[in-house]
């Protein structure tokens, strides 16, 4: 019997996330208050391009996955394309204005709809 090794185990996972097409997150804190509550259920899109305003999920520097609001195009230290990203609750949780802009490749997916517990479009 073969093991695979969890970085096999993790690359083969990245690949089925860019074959998805459609997806749940669930919202796990408060940084997204009024907007969005914890335990709020959204329908996300692994396809769909990023626009300004858009509330996405995102891989922060520090490996957190979180929701926030794409608030404009920017690029990294390094040149490349990312996205300024912002909580709706400035007070709570971390976003771009702690931890710079977010590289375009960790911008994950597009929320859609919250589709529990009061489903609505975002």
């Amino acid at each position: 019997m073969r093991v695979l090794s969890s970085s096999v185990v993790f690359r083969a996972a990245a690949t089925l996330l860019r074959v998805a097409t459609w997806g749940f997150a669930v919202v796990g804190g408060r940084s997204m208050l009024p907007v969005l509550r914890p335990g709020d259920r959204l329908l996300v899109s692994y396809r769909r391009a990023v626009e300004e305003g858009d509330l996405v999920v995102a891989r922060l520097a520090d490996g957190t996955v979180a929701v926030k609001r794409a608030v404009e195009r920017r690029t990294t230290a390094s040149g490349r394309p990312a996205w300024w990203l912002l909580s709706e609750n400035p007070d709570e949780g971390v976003d771009s204005r702690h931890r710079g802009p977010v590289p375009a490749d960790d911008v994950m997916a597009v929320t859609l709809a919250r589709v529990w517990p009061r489903p609505r479009k975002l």
